[in-house]
This record gives structure tokens, sequence and C-alpha cells, in this order.
């Protein structure tokens, strides 16, 4: 079975990212595909396993299997939690409703420290940048402001919502440059603090809920099998 049947024939949760599940949208913003497809246990069986993630085969389209989404988002990936939270889904089978379902079981105090180790990487990119250029990529700073909020209001609320919201016009000015980047740092700063005091009174458990997240997936490969 091709990677491109995998997708085709075996997703069972697409969603759009990007800035368009963000709220973030221009004109000119791509339209970013994800999902989640569970290939047949039957593939298993060989010695040639199917793939963890397939890119395509539409433009801007990417999928990983199953299993491999699960261990990822058990480890609080910032992209793949954002991707169980897109307020655009566009297709889901009962596999996948299950999925959105566990989406709680996935978030834990690990975000702190996936989200702000995330962020900090991408911040010392912008301020290379910044050495070597004199500006950043802005719209690279505007995502990471986003980002940054996002796991402030995460750890203080216990839930994850990537759509910006009342932001929106602040964080387009920050991608069209409107905003000096003293202002920029400042305010990436603020957010980091505020996420860690957050962390420190969270209503987030310690640890994601895998015996739940595992039995979903043993379950979704027998029924596979049969």
């Amino acid at each position: 079975m091709t990677p491109e049947a995998l997708v085709r024939d075996h997703t069972i949760y697409s969603c759009v990212m990007g800035s368009r599940a963000f709220g973030l949208a221009t004109e000119s913003s791509d339209t970013d595909r994800r999902g989640v497809f569970l290939a047949p246990t039957a593939l298993y069986w060989r010695f040639a396993k199917p793939p963890t993630h397939v890119e395509g085969p539409a433009e801007e389209q990417f999928s990983w299997e199953l299993e491999r989404f699960l261990e990822l988002a058990l480890r609080a990936n910032p992209n793949i939690l954002e991707c169980l939270h897109s307020p655009l889904v566009e297709h889901l089978d009962d596999t996948g409703r299950e999925l959105l379902s566990l989406r709680g079981a996935f978030l834990s105090c690990r975000a702190h420290e996936t989200f702000v180790r995330y962020a900090d990487g991408q911040r010392r990119k912008l301020e290379a940048d910044v050495r070597q250029y004199g500006a950043p990529r802005w719209k690279h700073a505007m995502h990471l402001l986003r980002l940054l909020t996002s796991c402030r209001d995460l750890l203080r609320t216990g839930r994850l919502v990537i759509d910006v919201g009342p932001d929106r016009d602040r964080l387009l000015k920050v991608r069209r440059g409107e905003v000096p980047w003293e202002r920029v740092e400042s305010w990436m700063t603020r957010l980091s603090d505020e996420a860690d005091t957050a962390a420190r009174t969270t209503p987030l458990p310690p640890e994601p809920d895998r015996a739940r997240v595992e039995d979903f997936l043993v379950r979704a490969r027998r029924a596979s099998a049969g």
C-alpha cells in the first residue's frame, strides 16, 4: 500500500492548521493541512512497516500514523497538541472522534517545558537574524508571541485554545513590522515570565494519562485487524 493510499483511504482525522486555524490568516496565507491515519494492522505483520508519517499528497499537507501521533502528543509536542485543538476540522470518522475526546488526556505540566523550550529555540533564531540583518523575520516573531500566549493561557486554565481572538490586530502589526523589535522582545519576556508563574499553580496534572491513550491505541489496532 502506497503512502498516498494510506492518507487517502485510512485518515481518521484531518484539519487545517497554520494562520487560518490561529485566526491570523491574510489574503496570501497558505492552507496548511494536517492529519492522522490508522495504518491497517495487517501491514505490521510484514518486515517492511508502514511509514510513521506521510508528506502530501496535496501541497502543504502532512499526516502522522496514529501511534506516532499519540507518542508525540504524550510528550506534549506543541505542534501535535495544537493540531488536536484546531477549530477547522475537515474530516473525522468514529476513531477520529474518540481521538478528539482524548484531548484532555494529553495535557499535563509537561507542556510548560516543551512549549517554552521550543519558544526559546525560536527566539534565539530571531535574535540571530536581528544581529545579522538588523531585523527579525516578523512573521516568525508573530507566531512566537502567539505560541507563548497559548502556553501561558494553557497553564493558567488547563485548556488549550489556539485561536488568538482579540490579539489578532496587534499580532498582525508585528507581522507587518510595525512594532519595534525592543517592544516585541519585551512582550516575549513578559509572556515567558507569566507562563513560569502560571506553571506553579496550574490545574494541569503532572503527567498525561498514558494508560487511557494506550487503551485507545490497542482497541484501534484490534478493530483494524478484524
